[in-house]
Parts: structure tokens; C-alpha cells; sequence
């Protein structure tokens, strides 16, 4: 399981109780915060004096390893360092984006930083998330919902990202919801409340904590929940988008479509150059090319599209050149290699598209992974 957060505070107000309890049934749990919340509002007023500094971010840093310990996060992760960061990338810092009330509610802050969460490239910050789905072998990412829950542009920047990398990776998302969303998955966390409580308190410079509340420091006071909620990806998708909300997620499939229909025609254009020379190892070097490219395709995006899309593009490339060209020259003439090319690339695009789908091993197992939160 793998929790995506934005600041310090932020997983155990949110989840947690959740977090708390997958602990204790023995589910690995990865805390991946994503800034160090540099530009969050101090309470205490003998520590105002360190808003907007860097001893806030080494302060609130210390305030997070105190609630992962009380929670029993033995895995918690910082955004861009080396062990949460795309492998070749050097490591970076993402800072805290901070933001303002207008009055349309959660606005950015003017002059925000090029180095903040939220100005730094989309794909970088989903790669760097996909990295640690990687390499924790995450079933579930959990984070916000689409508006970031009140509109943070650090929290909406994390939902993006998170959601694009669990896609990627080929785990499942799960939004943080309200009780009333439709569709939310109740956790009861009250045999770990103490817990949580005691992850909240650890937060001093941005929460006041009593026994049973919390508060922000706008004034607003909270319960503290003993249930916490939570909206699987196509749930959230639809109550929040409709149907524009699948056509948006057909974006990235046609892109990928039409990346793969032209990579397949260059490889089809390669190999129709390449297939006669230095018989027999051209033609079997061409073949080997168009497996490797479509078999790729067809792992990596775990679709037929794109690997159809693949090989149409391949197809069609032979088909073109086999034509006459100028001065009645023939680029796949009717030789024994010829015909290889000519009918070979068919037969390996049915062999890849007609294969079975490989067991989805993160599917299975969340059904399990629900099973342990829910009561």
C-alpha cells in the first residue's frame, strides 16, 4: 500500500487510521510525502518566527518522523530523494507550493516558486511517484480526490500525479472521500484512534489536538473520525466527471495509439530495408525487431491497442513498400526472403495480439487488501 501525500500532517489527518491498522494486520505500508510543507502556517506563537523558513521544514520533518513512529510506518519517503526519485534522475527537491484563500477558495500563491510541487512538470512527479510503485511493489495508491479535498494546488498536483503513475504502474488508486460521497468504502479505525490521535498531536506546529478534536490553523475544528473514507478510481471518475470523465481518460490511450502506429510504420520502413542483406541474419534481425516492438507495446501498456495499433503501422509500411519504386526497382522482390517479410510480420502481430493476458497480480489482491481495512 502506498499513501501519497503532499505535506507533513497530511496522512495522519486524513488516513491515518487507516494507515494504523493496515500496520497492524501485517500489510507493508510506504508513506510518500511529496514536500516538506516549508509554507505551512505556524500556530504556536513562540514558533511563528520560523513560518516561511527552512528550520520550519527541518521542524515539521522531525514532526513527521514522530506520527510515522506512532502510527508503525516503518517506510516513509520524501518526493525527488534518491530512494523516491526515477531511476538516471539526480535527486531533487520539491518545495512546499503554498496557497491563499480568494474567493473562490484554495488559491496559488503569486511568484510561486519554479522549484515547488506544483510548477514542476506533471511527468516528472508521476515518474518519481512510479518509481516507489516500482519498487515497493504497491497494489493500492491512495491519495486525494480530483479537487485535492479543498483545493490545495500541492493536494490537486498530488492526485494528478498519483492517479497517472498508479495507471502507469499498473496499480490500483483510490481517492480519499467523504462519508457522503457515493460509493465510499468505510475503514473503521477506532481500535487504533489512540494512535492516530497520537500521530495528530505530533504535528504541533499545525494542529491543536484534544481528546477527541483537531484544529486547523484557520480556527476550523474537526473531529477526530473513527472512520475514514475512501472512492476506488472509477467510482470517483464518475461521480465527479460523468461521462467526460471517461472520454478524459481516453486522452493518454489515443496517444499512445497513434505513438505506437508510427513507431510500428518506421519499423516496418526499417525492416524493409534491412530484410535482404546478409541472408539469413537480415530478415531474421527484421522479424526479431517487429516481435521485440510489438511484444513491448503489448507488456507495457497491458492493452492490445497500442500493440495493434503497432502493428498496423508495421503492416502498412510493408504493404507500401512493396510496391514498384522508381525505375521499377522492387524493395521486397519475390524471393524466398521476400516472402518471409512479406507474410512474417503478420503472423508474429497475430501470435502477440492472440496471446492470453498474463494473471493481473495486483488485481487479486484487492479484494485481500480490503478485506484487512474494512470491519
Amino acid at each position: 500500500m502506498l499513501f501519497v501525500h503532499a505535506h507533513p500532517d497530511d496522512e495522519s489527518i486524513s488516513t491515518g487510521g487507516t494507515i494504523a491498522a493496515l500496520i497492524d494486520a501485517g500489510t507493508p505500508v510506504t508513506v510518500l510525502t511529496l514536500t516538506r510543507g516549508e509554507l505551512g502556517e505556524v500556530i504556536p506563537e513562540e514558533l511563528r518566527h520560523l513560518q516561511g523558513t527552512d528550520a520550519l521544514a527541518g521542524l515539521r520533518e522531525l514532526e513527521l518522523a514522530n506520527a510515522i513512529a506512532a502510527l508503525g510506518v516503518t517506510d516513509q519517503r520524501f518526493l525527488g530523494d534518491e530512494n523516491a526519485r526515477w531511476p538516471g534522475r539526480e535527486p531533487r527537491r520539491y518545495l512546499d507550493s503554498g496557497m491563499q484563500w480568494g474567493e473562490n477558495g484554495a488559491e496559488p500563491l503569486p511568484g510561486i516558486s519554479a522549484e515547488s510541487l506544483s510548477a514542476a512538470p506533471l511527468g516528472e512527479v508521476a515518474s518519481d511517484i512510479a518509481a516507489v510503485i516500482n519498487e515497493t511493489s504497491a497494489d493500492l495508491v491512495i491519495s486525494y480526490d480530483r479537487d485535492g479535498g479543498y483545493g490545495h494546488p500541492d493536494h490537486v498536483r498530488a492526485h494528478t500525479a498519483a492517479k497517472l503513475a498508479a495507471d502507469v504502474a499498473g496499480a490500483h488508486f483510490w481517492a480519499i472521500a467523504s462519508e457522503h460521497a457515493e460509493g465510499a468504502i468505510p475503514v473503521d479505525v477506532s481500535a487504533v484512534l489512540d494512535r492516530k490521535r497520537a500521530a495528530l498531536t505530533a504535528h504541533s506546529t499545525q494542529l491543536r489536538v484534544t481528546e477527541t478534536t483537531y484544529e486547523l490553523s484557520n480556527g476550523s475544528v474537526t473531529p477526530i473520525a473513527d472512520v475514514e473514507y475512501y472512492l476506488p478510481l472509477q467510482a470517483e471518475e464518475t461521480a465527479a466527471d460523468g461521462r467526460s470523465g471517461k472520454l478524459a481518460g481516453l486522452w493518454p490511450k489515443i496517444a499512445a495509439s497513434v505513438l505506437a502506429l508510427m513507431t510500428g510504420a518506421l519499423a516496418g520502413a526499417i525492416g524493409t530495408a534491412t530484410h535482404q542483406s546478409i541472408p539469413p541474419f537480415g530478415i531474421a534481425l527484421a522479424l526479431l525487431m517487429v516481435l521485440c516492438l510489438l511484444g513491448g507495446f503489448r507488456v507495457l501498456f497491458a492493452s492490445r491497442l497500442t500493440a495493434a495499433a503497432a502493428a498496423v503501422g508495421v503492416l502498412g509500411a510493408v504493404a507500401m513498400f512493396s510496391g514498384s519504386g522508381p525505375g521499377g526497382s522492387v524493395l521486397v522482390p519475390a524471393t524466398d526472403l521476400g516472402y518471409w517479410w512479406t507474410f512474417g510480420p503478420a503472423v508474429v502481430a497475430f501470435v502477440v495480439l492472440a496471446w492470453p493476458r498474463l494473471p493481473a497480480r495486483r488485481m487479486d489482491t484487492v479484494p485481500e487488501v480490503k478485506e484487512r481495512v474494512q470491519p
